[in-house]
């Protein structure tokens, strides 16, 4: 990045920089709109994101007259951006309009929130944008007013240009693991870093302290809506409360590089290395999984920084106990806990056939103590992460989960009692076949998020439509819409296929259910076992 700037703020870490470049992964980033477990700023300008979605259906066609729908803000809602889009790009495109005070991003909407100084600079911009194409990274965007007069901040709220040393990243859809390394890997090439701290509650966040305001202000800029790895681990970044953090040791969880001799464990090579962004680092959960450097032509190096030897990650079936904390939370843990559990619907296997899907489950045992809440133990602390990201706040049985990384360090079988539907309220799954990421074949484990679309397999050669619709009638799960059989091989012994549901909800509960469901046929000795995974594909 340039390091010259001109401050257009006229305050201190108010105003952005001119020229502010893109910084892209090497192949486009899959976007998902999120429906649950949203920002509550994102859910404040809901109704004005109800508007956009149905403007952008018809092309934009609908902008001008969406405008009068909306009373002028000084705050646009921009729709419309690519994948690849960051809040620099948002920063060189408009601020021709007037001074910028914040960006909100919405990645996986294709969505921001831009703060104007003034109503009039956002109705410049607005008013621009309908008469004629404004481009934010090369692909046309569609603005409107926001229903907020103001972008919400987590910190200072008074003061509407404060800005802070200490960032607060959100890792949205991490699929890979998020260490220290792998944060100072992408942080360090734009800026110095002074200190990094991860926690994991409600999923993925951390806090990076820089040497100045500015810097953080350069890396929010560059990395705010970036993916560490093409399609996942996307970056939401906002200024965090504190502005100082505290690391006692340097591990994979926090790292103070201004105190080497907080060193508790070896250092490994690549501490220098370039930003990451590009491919992910494999597309199974093998022994090891290796970073890509930063493409040569990145316009965010540093100059005279080189590449150095790849980083790896540990070895992912080696369980890792807590080894510092903050603010009260753990680091890392195999366990997760989950409450909002339907009382008499959810049991220890429903559990695993919804958690399986993010790594393999050990045990689950339901806690007397507290109604409607179980522990899940799983084979390391990446598939609870996994999981925390993917259900938390997922509708089951009409009841919103609540997933979140557990103290505790292993699930003991104690107090073990019975549920309302007769199971226990303790399974030990260690040894079961139908975990999925124990095999040679855990390379072909697809992590998807909850979807409206099943891919079933493992399904006998001669089951029907009809016969599996009976099943859900059976079972009282919702029924599916569609219907699709994959083409077989001559040779193949079972059938796979897709199965549409009316909505994401749908597909859940008939996932939860009937996930390993065992289906016995004529002339054969041994029942087939259903398997179901949510699919890549959004409809039939």
């Amino acid at each position: 990045m340039e390091e010259d700037r001109e401050d257009r703020s006229g305050g201190d870490g108010g105003g952005y920089p001119r020229a502010a470049k893109r910084l892209r992964t090497e192949e486009e980033a899959g976007g998902e709109e999120l429906e649950d477990g949203e920002d509550e700023s994102e859910k404040a300008v809901e109704s004005s994101v109800t508007t956009d979605t149905r403007s952008r259906r018809t092309g934009g066609k609908s902008g001008v007259d969406d405008t009068h729908c909306i009373p002028p803000s000084p705050v646009v809602h921009v729709r419309g951006l690519c994948d690849a889009v960051v809040e620099a790009d948002l920063v060189e495109a408009l601020d021709k309009f007037g001074n910028i005070c914040y960006v909100m991003m919405m990645p996986f909407k294709r969505q921001a929130l831009v703060e104007f100084d003034s109503v009039e600079s956002a109705e410049r911009c607005v008013s621009s944008g309908n008469r004629e194409a404004v481009c934010i990274a090369e692909q046309q965007a569609f603005f409107n007013f926001s229903t907020s007069q103001r972008i919400t901040r987590p910190t200072n709220a008074d003061d509407p240009s404060s800005g802070n040393k200490v960032l607060l990243l959100s890792v949205q859809n991490p699929l890979y693991p998020i260490t220290t390394d792998v944060l100072y890997t992408v942080c360090n090439p734009i800026v110095n870093v002074l200190r990094i701290v991860i926690f994991k509650r409600n999923g993925i966040q951390a806090m990076v302290e820089f040497e100045s305001v500015e810097d953080a202000q350069k890396a929010k800029l560059a990395l705010n809506g970036a993916d560490i790895y093409a399609g996942c681990c996307t970056l939401k970044i906002e200024y965090a409360r504190p502005n100082r953090l505290n690391v006692v040791r340097n591990d994979n969880s926090s790292w103070d590089y201004t105190k080497p001799f907080l060193l508790q464990r070896e250092r490994g090579k690549g501490r220098q290395r370039q930003a990451i962004l590009g491919e992910h680092p494999s597309n199974g959960y093998g022994p090891h999984c290796p970073l890509l450097p930063l493409p040569a032509n990145s316009r965010y190096r540093r100059s005279s920084e080189e590449v150095h030897d790849m980083i790896t990650y540990p070895l992912l079936h080696h369980k890792t106990s807590s080894s510092s904390s903050y603010m009260g939370h753990p680091a890392s843990s195999s366990v997760a806990m989950v409450s909002g559990l339907h009382p008499a619907k959810m049991n220890c296997g429903h559990i695993f056939n919804i958690f399986c899907l993010y790594g393999n489950v050990e045990k689950v045992k339901f806690m007397k103590s507290v109604a409607g809440t179980a522990l899940v133990e799983m084979g390391d602390e990446y598939a609870v992460d996994r999981a925390v990201t993917h259900l938390n706040s997922l509708k089951v049985f009409g009841k919103k989960l609540n997933v979140c990384v557990s103290k505790q360090q292993a699930v003991i079988p104690s107090q073990v009692f019975e549920l309302t539907d007769g199971s226990s309220s303790y399974q030990d799954f260690s040894l079961t076949r139908n975990n999925r990421f124990s095999s040679s074949q855990s390379s072909r484990n697809i992590i998807q998020p909850p979807a409206a679309v099943l891919h079933f397999y493992n399904a006998p050669p001669t089951l029907t439509e009809h016969q599996l619709q009976k099943l859900c009638t059976e079972h009282n799960v919702p029924i599916f819409i569609k219907f699709k059989i994959f083409d077989a091989k001559p040779s193949s012994k079972t059938l796979s296929g897709l199965l549409e549901f009316d909505s994401k909800t749908e597909a859940v509960e008939a996932l939860t259910v009937l996930n390993h469901h065992q289906i016995r046929i004529p002339n054969s000795s041994n029942p087939f076992t259903l398997k179901l995974c949510f699919s890549t594909s959004s409809h039939l």
